[in-house]
């Protein structure tokens, strides 16, 4: 949880000095962007949980 913590100051800071500099956000802009991410993040481990199984099947 602490490093959701960080993670979330550290967006927070980067996304304030990015504004200060009237500089785009570095992040995608609307909700399908973040979904996009979530989406990426959740095939990544779905495909870590998966993949033994699958390379198990083909041994």
């Amino acid at each position: 949880m602490k490093e959701v913590l960080f993670a979330l100051l550290t967006g927070f800071v980067v996304g304030i000095i990015f504004a200060a500099f009237k500089l785009p956000i570095p992040a995608p802009p609307a909700l399908a962007g973040v979904a996009g991410i979530v989406g990426i993040y959740l095939g990544f481990k779905v495909f870590a949980w998966l993949g033994p199984m699958v390379s198990a099947l083909f041994k």
